[in-house]
């Protein structure tokens, strides 16, 4: 059974760790860079970038994280997406630039102005909770394009990393999960 770690320094991860239990994956908390060894790939959760990248940098998980992400599968969204892209606007914020992407964070606004989306897959209609999230303003060669929200890229893929700057674990449809697990070989 293959073992998915969710980051759990801040943010939604439990929501993430049933999310990837109904995928048929083990899922483990990840606090420490032994913790995070210990997987085949990694989610980090929604949350606040900057808060996470803090403590990241505290923890002193942030050269692990990196060197983990060279090497096996990591899944970020929302905040998760920021810290994977390489360019991140408004505010500029540091990040792993780890996917040739640029976000521009709380690009849909506000937190009352956060909703749920139908987006439209080739297996089905999926819905999408978006809270405060960023916007995919531009995508470098080798990204893949997997859903579109008002025009915009909500779930892209670059080799074996991946983002959607909605939060699927808030749902009961388990696909996104489930294509992260078909992700770890």
């Amino acid at each position: 059974m293959k073992r998915v770690g969710v980051l759990a320094l801040q943010g939604d991860f439990e929501a993430h760790r049933k999310a990837i239990e109904r995928a048929g994956a083990e899922a483990v908390e990840v606090r420490t860079a032994a913790e995070m060894e210990s997987c085949d790939g990694l989610i980090l959760p929604g949350g606040e970038s900057t808060t996470m990248w803090k403590l990241l940098d505290r923890e002193n998980l942030l050269e692990p994280l990196a060197r983990f992400g060279e090497r096996k599968p990591i899944y970020g969204t929302c905040a998760g997406a920021i810290l994977l892209a390489r360019d991140v606007t408004h505010p500029a914020q540091p990040s792993l630039g780890l996917m040739d992407i640029e976000v521009q964070r709380n690009a849909y606004g506000r937190q009352i102005d956060s909703r749920i989306a139908q987006l439209e897959l080739e297996d089905g209609a999926l819905e999408a909770v978006f809270i405060r999230a960023p916007v995919i303003r531009r995508t470098g060669d080798g990204v893949q394009v997997r859903a579109r929200y008002q025009g915009d890229p909500v779930w892209v893929e670059q080799g074996r990393h991946m983002v959607t700057t909605f939060h699927p674990e808030l749902t009961s449809d388990p696909r996104i999960h489930e294509r992260f697990v078909s992700m770890l070989g």
